[in-house]
């Protein structure tokens, strides 16, 4: 007899359901977030057990692990694409967990990507380093917005990162002097942390041989080359160019019915890192490459700048698409035609 599990996993909870064929449940409990707890409720129907399903939420990392460290075959549920049974009069945490057993038994279940566990951690570790970027810059922002209140006075981000606790005091008065200090103590301890997440990495992880060819793209260095790998993985999980954009958020939602556009759908589905790699090297790529530059001033001309820098971003995905699964340089000539 052939089984299927459904793990509806909570932050300290989680209900398990096991099925069979003929949708019968044969075991379900309400249990603590333990994993030896669970694999050892689960270990008389192993044998039988066609697979088990733990949802794609915040904290699923524990569980997939452990299960898989036990020899339990594991699928990762992409919740975003499951929609619950539109005929149910309620539902409870028993019918989600049952509900994602039946879509294993029915072999429609939408997955996710169970990232390597080794390269897992590095990934993550880089992520870390995109926050604290990302808090570099929003402090750097605070201090433009103060000299321009209170000053009118217009600072580009290298002359703030050079400022001196002499001249903040004489540039304002004690409070928002203050204020000034306090984001630049911020900025300089956020630059440190950074530095040294960036060593580690570059001692932890260095390109592999399908994307050193990642570097030879105007806009993508290290850093970005290192994210685009990290978060893409397996390349050949991607079976076209198009799930590849789609999945770097590349692609614009749209429903369409007779050639009429009706509604936008999900466009944040997919992975917000990999869009923000490509929207970066978009910059960079426009600032360094002419050819690139001349195709991002075509779109500006006829559309505003977030979409005309998208829409490099998008053809870079593209590119880098193609030479990481056919292992060959970039030709920015035929990418940007």
């Amino acid at each position: 007899m052939k089984l299927y599990a459904g793990i509806d996993l909570h932050s300290n909870n989680s209900v398990v359901v096991v099925i069979d064929e003929a949708r019968n449940e044969q075991f379900r409990r309400k249990v603590p977030n333990d994993i030896n707890y669970i694999t050892e409720i689960l270990s008389p129907y192993k044998a039988m057990l066609q697979g088990i399903v733990v949802e794609s939420t915040y904290n699923w990392y524990w569980l997939v692990d452990g299960l898989m460290e036990a020899d339990f075959k594991v699928h990762l549920a992409n919740t975003a694409a499951i929609q619950q049974y539109s005929g149910l009069k309620y539902t409870d945490d028993n019918s989600d967990a049952h509900w994602l057993a039946e879509l294993l038994r029915l072999n429609i279940l939408p997955e996710g990507y169970i990232y390597p566990k080794e390269q897992r951690v590095i990934r993550d570790l880089m992520r870390k380093r995109m926050q604290l970027v990302q808090q570099r810059t929003l402090n750097i922002l605070s201090i433009q917005g103060l000299y321009a209140r209170h000053l009118n006075r217009s600072l580009k981000g290298d002359k703030i990162k050079k400022l001196t606790t002499e001249q903040i005091g004489l540039d304002f008065e004690m409070h928002v002097s203050l204020a000034v200090k306090s984001n630049l103590a911020v900025i300089n301890c956020v630059e440190e942390q950074i530095d040294i997440l960036e060593k580690t990495l570059k001692r932890a992880v260095c390109l592999t041989p399908a994307f050193t060819q990642l570097t030879s793209i105007d806009g993508i260095g290290l850093i970005l080359a290192l994210t685009i790998m990290l978060e893409t993985g397996e390349i050949n999980r991607f079976k076209t160019v198009g799930d590849y954009a789609s999945y770097c958020r590349c692609i614009g939602g749209a429903k369409y019915s007779n050639g009429k556009k009706k509604g936008r759908s999900n466009s944040k589905n997919g992975n917000k890192f990999l869009s923000w790699a490509f929207t970066e090297a978009a910059h960079y790529g426009i600032r360094y490459n002419t050819t690139i530059k001349k195709y991002y001033q075509r779109k500006l001309a006829k559309t505003n700048k977030i979409i005309a820098i998208k829409t490099v971003a998008h053809k870079l995905s593209r590119a880098c698409f193609y030479v990481l699964r056919d292992n060959v340089p970039f030709e920015v000539e035929k990418a940007f035609m």
